[in-house]
């Protein structure tokens, strides 16, 4: 099963989110959506994906996210800096177009 690591940010870029899934798809939409009101990201407004990388095995993923979690933040920026060097929403059409369709 395919698995994904990525980032979120702020609007103001203070506060980055590390996460892994098997559906970025859904787990973008959730956090968008504030689905878990207690969450970190709902708290601090990371709704922003700024960086993600896919793997064949979601376990992959899984252990990418725990190498992003140990680094500090400038090693985070790098990462999203190589993908993504200005830092836009790479989810900014996903939802519109599916709305489109259905």
């Amino acid at each position: 099963m395919k698995g994904y690591c990525y980032i979120l940010t702020n609007k103001n870029k203070t506060v980055l989110y590390v996460g892994a899934t098997n559906n970025l798809k859904r787990r973008i939409r959730d956090h968008k959506e504030g689905k878990y009101p207690n969450a970190f990201t709902k708290r601090y407004n990371c709704d922003k994906l700024v960086y993600f990388e896919e793997f064949e095995d979601v376990k992959d993923a899984f252990e990418r996210e725990q190498q992003l979690k140990a680094g500090n933040r400038k090693r985070k920026e790098e990462s999203i800096n190589s993908k993504n060097p200005e830092w836009k929403d790479l989810s900014e059409d996903w939802f519109d177009r599916e709305v489109d369709s259905e």
